[in-house]
Parts: C-alpha cells; structure tokens; sequence
C-alpha cells in the first residue's frame, strides 16, 4: 500500500488496471502500418521498436538508462527506474510515401497505434516494464500487367497483403552491481501472415489464385547488459549489449492454389501446408553511449540479425516447401544525440525542451529475384516537450519527424516522410507521505 498526498493506491489493482487497458489495446496493432509492396517478403517490413525518444534519435539506445523514460531497446536499462514513480508511454504516427518505379510515381498514406508501456520499481534494484509493440508491418495493394510472348495477349497480376506480427510482454531490469545492469524481455509474440497473388491474361479464361496464410502464436526472449564508467564529475560512458535467441515459430504456413474457369464456373483447389515453417533469427546488438552534465548524450548503435540461416516457405515446381538462400544476413547501423539546454534551470520551461537528432541505415534481410532487397536510410528530427501544469512537471509531449529512403536496383524507390507523436506520462504515484 502506498500514498498519494492523502490518497491510498492499491498496487495489485493498479497493476491489474494498466494490463487491462494494455490488453484492450491489442486490437489496434492488427491495423497495417504500412502499404509498401516489400512488406510482402519474409515477415514483412521490420519495426525499430523504440519509443518515443528513441525515434527522434535515429532508433539509438542500446546504451542509454535514466530514471524518467522506459527504454525497450535494451531491458537492462529498467533497473534505473526512478523509485518513486510510475511511467506510462504511448505512441502513434502517421506516414506519407511516394512510390517511384520508372516514370512513374504514386502517392499513399498509413498510419495507427504504435505502441504503449508501463514501467516502475518493482524492488530496489529493480525496474519492472511491460506493454504492448510491434515486431513487424505487411500491407499492401498493387497491379501489374505485362505483355506474353506473342505480344498479342496480357498477363494481369494482382498483390494483396496484410497482417504483421505484435508482441505483449513484460521485462525486467537488475541492478547487480554500481554500475553494471542486466535485464529481460519475454514476450508473447503473435499475428497473422495473409497473402495472395491472382493472375490471369487476356486470352484464357483461367483465372490461377494463390492464397498464403499462416496464424503464428509463439514467444520471443530479449536479453540485455548495460555497463557504466564514470569519467569525471560530469561526464559518464555506457556500453550496453542486447542478445535475442532465434528459434522455429511452431506456425504451419499453407498456400491454397484455386485455378477457376469462368466459361464453366469451375474452381480447382489445391492446398499445401507446410509443417513449422515461420522463424525468427538470432540477432545481436551493441551500443555506446556518452552523457555529458545531463545536457547533452550521444549514442551509436549496431544490430546484427542471421537470417541467412533461415530458411523461408515458397512455391516453386507446383510444390510449397521451405527454401534456403531466400533470406540473407541483416546489419543495422543507428546514431543519435538529445541535448537539454539548462535541465536544472526553473525558470522556463525553454530551458528543459529536449532537442533530438539522429540517423540510421539498414540492409535488407530479404531477395528479390535473386538480388538484393532495398537499404534502407533514415533521417530524424525530434523535440521533447515538457507537460507542465499545477501537478505535473515530469511528464514529455514527444514528436519527432523521419524521412525514409528504400531502393534497391531496378526495383521501386520509397520515400516515406513520417509522424510520431507519444506521449511519456512520469508522475510520483509512489511517494510516502511522512506523517509527524
């Protein structure tokens, strides 16, 4: 039991309150947050799965911890929860791409929920979080036509895709010794994979479908290590390490082959399953971070996933089976900075805006007819607001604004310019009030 001026908390009530409003979240991340046609290789457009200051920060932050933000990218850093407050953050954006191919250019636009979390002292020397992310992104809607070899007829395609996959989790974070952290993700991870692809031409009436779906309903561990030197009164290095175990997702992939003729009104179905067929790959991580007087902290990120040693359901020679050389290895490079122009100022509230920059690059995990799927750049620009009124001078309106540019050679350019907006909710809900 704990107090609140003079108002009582139930902590298993309050705990149970957050989980719910969690859960009752879940619906919204089936909503696509994306409409690239990659999305429709492996398990779709991968997310950074940061928050809100993570975003404004190029996705950096395997080495930063402080007491006020929750910090997903490395669990470790939930051991340096304030101990007397509660966090809460959520996110959302919106995204405008333009799609180039050729001569062509066609704009869309996307956007939903993105995530929402919890975090607090469970004991001392540990932080507790939990919420709601997502893990990956399909959804797309596109035509091609192309002219057969007697240049007479046509043949139509049409790329239909959705789903993606979420994860519910809950971690922990350690405090083992002064300066060193250990912690932990265990998710439960889930989705749907949907995809079809209909082709006809202009001189048959056979229509052919092919129908790809998978439920997956699996977990997914993160474990992570954060290590810091002092180097003076003011200034401060942290090396941090995140490590994700790869493993089968126990899901039965199936892909439904309908050729229908619409003379007859006749359809032929042909169904292939494929037995444990989704995976997802080991991956690695480490990052650097240097914080200055609490003003200004840098940090640089790299991520390194072996999808190369997974192999990845498709059809080929009328038959659905998992083959390998389809995905291939993944490294991601982030750096970032924030600075706070006078944090200990009480003045203006000028003082504490936090200012964000940052910048990521990406390869693919992913071929396309045998070459290279498109690098991915990003570029960001972000502010951290404080939300100050009669009760609250601890809580941070976070935006931040991201260009993307994917391209591959001969394959379509993106240019994405994206919105997010969240929200870090930081108030001492777990202050004793002292009674003389």
């Amino acid at each position: 039991m704990k107090f609140l001026g003079n108002r009582r908390i139930n902590m298993n009530k309050f705990i149970g309150c957050l989980v719910l409003s969690a859960l009752t979240t879940m619906p919204a991340f089936a909503q696509s947050g994306t409409n690239s046609p990659y999305s429709q290789y492996g398990l779709g457009d991968l997310t950074d799965e940061g928050v809100g200051f993570n975003k404004g920060m190029g996705g950096v932050g395997y080495g930063f911890h402080k007491g006020n933000e929750v910090n997903p990218l490395n669990p470790a850093s939930y051991a340096s929860i304030d101990s007397v407050t509660m966090i809460f953050d959520g996110g959302l954006s919106g995204q405008i791409t333009n799609f180039k191919e050729g001569g062509r250019k066609l704009n869309a636009k996307s956007g939903g929920f993105d995530y929402i979390m919890g975090a607090l002292r469970l004991f001392p020397r540990v932080g507790l979080t939990f919420g709601v992310k997502p893990y990956s992104n399909i959804g797309y809607d596109y035509t091609t036509t192309m002219s057969l070899d007697d240049q007479s007829s046509k043949m139509t395609g049409i790329y239909k895709g959705d789903g993606g996959l979420n994860q519910l989790f809950i971690g922990a974070g350690f405090r083992l010794f002064k300066s060193l952290f250990v912690g932990f993700n265990a998710a439960y991870l889930w989705g749907e994979v949907n995809r079809t692809v209909r082709t006809s031409t202009t001189s048959s009436v056979n229509t052919l479908l092919k129908d790809y779906e998978a439920s997956i309903s699996n977990y997914k561990l993160d474990f992570g290590v954060q290590y810091t030197q002092p180097l003076n009164v003011k200034d401060e290095l942290t090396i941090g390490a995140v490590f994700s175990p790869g493993h089968h997702l126990n899901c039965d992939p199936s892909c439904r082959i309908i050729s229908s003729n619409a003379t007859i009104a006749k359809a032929d179905t042909t169904t292939y399953t494929i037995s444990n067929g989704y995976s997802i790959p080991t991956s690695f991580g480490v990052g650097v971070a240097y914080n200055h007087d609490q003003k200004l902290r840098v940090g640089a990120d790299f991520k390194f996933q072996k999808w190369g040693s997974i192999d990845y359901p498709a059809f080929e020679n009328n038959t659905y089976t998992l083959r390998s050389g389809l995905l291939k290895d993944s490294y991601k490079l982030n750096v970032g900075a924030e600075w706070i122009p006078n944090p200990r100022s009480t003045r203006s509230v000028f003082h504490h805006i936090r200012y964000r920059v940052g910048a990521g690059y990406t390869t693919p995990y992913y071929y396309i007819n045998g070459q290279d799927g498109p690098k991915d750049l990003q570029l960001s620009l972000g502010l951290g607001i404080p939300i100050i009124n009669a009760y609250n001078n601890r809580s941070i309106l976070n935006i931040s604004a991201q260009w993307q540019h994917r391209s591959a050679d001969n394959l379509i350019t993106e240019n994405t310019f994206r919105l997010n907006i969240g929200i870090t909710f930081n108030e001492r809900w777990f202050s004793k009030m002292k009674i003389e």
